[in-house]
């Protein structure tokens, strides 16, 4: 028997990747086709912390922190030939799947890149459900990570899973309606629409893990050893935006806030995001849920002034001059909106946050200081319009 992360090459599936390992004796699988590494250098940017090949990872993993039980597999999950041999060779009693091409403005940068989106993320989960179905594994646990994204920007509290609609008087739970703003996040709507699927036709349990903005540069296993770090994107395709403000103060430019900057947005760190993955893959079975169960993987909204706010204090700490301003918003959308999302079957199921904004904030600062000069050298990857002239 073995856990199975797919992604584990990525900002979250690595660190991942290693807490599963160092919390259980099964085999703990790496499956990955090492396309982010692809996809950031194809617009033009990099990581800003330098990542080391899979085989050095795999090496440091071993002496480091002793995980002999951690092995990578190569391979194209949209390929279901490919998916079925992983399955029957390594026989998963979990499958944490976090591969995807993630990035919504990648996805709407044209019509290709939307397929190509589609395609990659939708078919490798379909992959995974019939391939459990067809190969007679339905007792295994499927994770996916999906997005808060699914939700949209509703006015009302978002639910952590169903809604209550009621018609004439009769009132039901149904799934909550896709309300996507990219094409990336419609795929994550979609996978979420066949994962409650799977579970109904196959009885596969599913847990459906909608994942907030996630931002840090660090977890327990990745601080001890530069071998082992994992990747921080910081460009407008691929970074978040605390990680882009965070870029713009290191490279000594104001944090551009859109509009009044009040609308509030789901965060996690990545400690905490890693944390319930971790749990969920080494669940005692008795324990685990054995149904369709949603978590909403954030711990709380974020205003995005609050954001470059706190990022401004804990810039002073590092002797950084860091200023806020507020440009246009480019953007259609309420620069007022009070977000109120349900978080309480995802902390019961991490205990408590392990890290604050706060704390977080300090975290990447005190990363990408220590690689100014790979954000200096591609900050025309993430200036904002309103500052591009100011740095030509």
């Amino acid at each position: 028997m073995s856990i199975i992360v797919t992604g584990g090459d990525g900002y979250i599936g690595w660190p991942t990747a290693l807490r599963v390992a160092a919390r259980t004796d099964e085999r703990v699988v790496i499956v990955d086709n090492l396309a982010r590494r692809k996809w950031v250098e194809e617009v033009g940017s990099r990581s800003a912390v330098p990542v080391a090949g899979i085989d050095e990872r795999l090496d440091a993993a071993r002496e480091v922190h002793g995980l002999g039980n951690l092995s990578f597999v190569e391979g194209d999950l949209t390929e279901r030939s490919f998916v079925d041999e992983l399955l029957q060779v390594h026989e998963p009693s979990t499958i944490l799947h976090v591969a995807a091409q993630p990035s919504a403005p990648y996805a709407n940068m044209n019509g290709e890149r939307a397929n190509y989106t589609q395609h990659n993320n939708m078919q490798a989960t379909r992959n995974l459900a019939f391939g459990l179905a067809e190969n007679d594994m339905t007792d295994t646990h499927l994770v996916e990570t999906t997005t808060t994204g699914v939700y949209g920007a509703p006015e009302f509290p978002i639910p952590e899973g169903g809604a209550v609609m009621e018609n004439e008087g009769e009132r039901d739970e149904v799934p909550f309606p896709a309300m996507a703003g990219s094409w990336y996040h419609m795929t994550k709507s979609h996978d979420a629409a066949n994962l409650r699927l799977a579970h109904g036709q196959f009885d596969i349990p599913i847990s459906d893990v909608r994942t907030a903005i996630t931002y840090g540069t660090e977890t327990e296993e990745t601080r001890v050893d530069d071998r082992l770090k994992t990747r921080v994107d910081f460009d407008y395709y691929f970074g978040v935006v605390a990680h882009r403000f965070a870029a713009q103060a290191v490279a000594g430019y104001p944090l551009t806030v859109y509009g009044k900057g009040l609308q509030r947005k789901p965060f996690i760190s990545l400690e905490d995001a890693v944390e319930g993955l971790a749990r969920l893959a080494t669940m005692d079975p008795d324990d685990r849920p054995d149904g369709h169960v949603v978590y909403n993987q954030v711990t709380r909204p974020i205003a995005i002034v609050e954001l470059a706010e706190t990022i401004q204090a804990a810039g002073e700490d590092l002797d950084l001059d860091v200023e806020v301003t507020h440009v246009e918003n480019p953007r259609d959308e309420d620069e007022e909106h009070e977000m109120e999302i349900e978080n309480d079957r995802y902390m019961e199921l991490i205990g408590e946050q392990a890290m604050t904004w706060r704390e977080g904030a300090s975290d990447v600062l005190e990363s990408l200081t220590r690689y100014r000069e790979t954000i200096t050298d591609h900050e025309d990857r993430f200036l904002p319009a309103a500052l591009q002239d100011e740095a030509e």
